[in-house]
Order: structure tokens, then C-alpha cells, then sequence
């Protein structure tokens, strides 16, 4: 049975019409962040309000895109992206922030997500657990090339995405602390970069729609720093993270165009 909820031609929660998103989309959780991130297009307009998922259009090398905002967590996440897609996207790049777990990642820095820890619950809803969640490896370089164009320091590799914040930052205090830590330390083991909440749901919807998607964070502090006794402050900028994001927007426009790929 088909969804019976919208309008013709119109997607149910984010309000938006078929055809009236760019095929490229940058995805950020906060919608108080749209604005600041449609800044950075030629001619941004709102197009769209409803719940979480506020929607800005403008322009990047002649080319239209869109920021939507997805809200906190991977449910939400799939549902813009399912309905973004509906309406015409086809290549998407999270920009928003995490915590950082290798000692190496600095408050401040910049992480670039090649996949995922898929301990969250939607991803389940798509795919069997033995299925990763991978970045499009076009997305991961062309955000490399754009933090290092725009020298902004980065890391590279597999973040772990969850459902629960407080279990992350609080795990000693759940009934389930011995799960939550136990698994804790084998993602440090593993080399995890950081901690966030939507990725791993983002690449397996990405894989299912036959989309491109990757992330890039701002890293707000690290909890591993701040138990080794390491400067950890508390960063809160996320201007570098949307200048990337933004900047490898262009640079896939650029590269499809290239490659005789419509861009509109």
C-alpha cells in the first residue's frame, strides 16, 4: 500500500515538491543551521518548513542545491533523505558535529567519514547487520581535496554512530554501562575517529536508493582526551565543516559536468 498521506507530488514531512530540490544536498541536523550554510549559495531561498526539516535552495557554479535539515538521529535522517531522493537528489553530504574518540582528533578539527559503526536501529530496518555503512568514495575525496584546499586540519576513517547521546557521554549511569563500555573500548581498539548519530544511517539509505552520500564533523571535544589529561576545550564553530562541505559540493558539480553528467 502506497503512502497516502501527501499530495500529489508532494513529500509528506518535508514539505517539499518533486523537482523543486537540487540533485545535491548538504544535510545538516540543526535547521538554525540552514541559513548559515544557504549563505554560502548564490541566490538562497526558503522553499520549505515543516517539523525539523527546513529546506533553503540557491546556486553553486550554475548549478541548483539545497540544504535540508534532518534533525537529531537516524530516523529522521532516512526520512529526508527518502524523501529527498523522491524529489529528485541524487548526491548528499552531512555536514554537522561529534565527538571525537581517537586521542589524535582535536577539539576544532575536521572528520571525514569513509563509514560507520552501525550501532543505531534504523540501519537494521534496511539491512542486515553484516551489510556496511560506506561513504561514496567520490564524496570522501572530494571533501579531502576541499579541508585540504581549504586548510583546515582533518582525519580520515570510521566513525561510530548511535542512537543514545547520554549513553555515550554518560554510560557508567545506564542499566546496560556493561554493554555500552565493553563495546566502547573495542571501537577505540578499532581506531573509530569519532562519535555521532546519523552516518551509518545515512550510508545504508544511501546504498538501498542507489545515491551518493558522505560526511564531514565538526569535532566538538573528545572524551578520550579529556580522560588522558589532554587540552580538550569545547568548540562550537562549525563554519569550517560547512566550508568544506560546501566547497566539495562544487567540486562534484564540477567533476560530473566533466564527466557529461547533468548537473540540473
Amino acid at each position: 500500500m502506497g503512502m497516502k498521506y501527501a499530495d500529489a507530488g508532494t513529500q509528506y514531512h518535508l514539505q517539499i515538491h518533486d523537482g523543486e530540490v537540487g540533485k545535491y544536498v548538504i544535510l545538516p541536523g540543526d535547521p538554525k543551521r540552514c541559513e548559515k550554510i544557504a549563505r554560502y549559495f548564490e541566490d538562497p531561498v526558503p522553499v520549505a518548513d515543516s517539523r525539523e526539516f527546513l529546506t533553503y535552495n540557491g546556486w553553486l557554479e550554475g548549478t541548483k542545491v539545497s540544504v535540508t535539515s534532518t534533525g537529531i538521529g537516524g530516523p529522521s535522517a532516512a526520512i529526508a533523505m527518502e524523501e529527498l531522493v523522491k524529489a529528485g537528489a541524487h548526491t548528499f553530504i552531512r555536514v554537522g558535529t561529534c565527538g571525537g574518540m581517537d586521542p589524535a582528533v582535536k577539539s576544532g578539527d575536521l572528520v571525514i567519514a569513509t563509514g560507520a559503526v552501525r550501532a543505531e536501529g534504523i540501519s537494521r530496518e534496511y539491512a542486515p547487520i553484516e551489510f556496511p555503512a560506506v561513504a561514496d568514495p567520490d564524496v570522501v575525496c572530494a571533501l579531502r581535496e576541499a579541508a585540504a584546499a581549504l586548510s583546515l586540519p582533518c582525519h580520515v576513517g570510521v566513525v561510530q554512530c548511535k542512537d543514545s547521546f547520554y549513553g555515550q557521554h554518560e554510560p557508567q549511569l545506564m542499566p546496560v554501562h556493561y554493554e555500552l563500555e565493553q563495546k566502547w573500548s573495542a571501537w577505540l581498539r578499532l581506531g573509530c575517529k569519532a562519535s555521532e548519530m546519523e552516518s551509518a544511517a545515512l550510508f545504508v539509505v544511501a546504498s538501498y536508493l542507489k545515491v551518493r552520500c558522505g560526511s564531514v564533523f565538526l569535532t566538538v571535544a573528545n572524551q578520550e582526551r579529556e580522560r588522558a589529561g589532554l587540552p580538550n576545550p569545547v568548540v562550537h564553530d562549525t563554519d569550517g565543516a560547512v566550508r568544506a562541505g560546501v566547497e566539495a559540493l562544487r567540486r562534484l558539480i564540477l567533476a560530473d559536468r566533466q564527466k557529461g553528467l547533468r548537473t540540473d
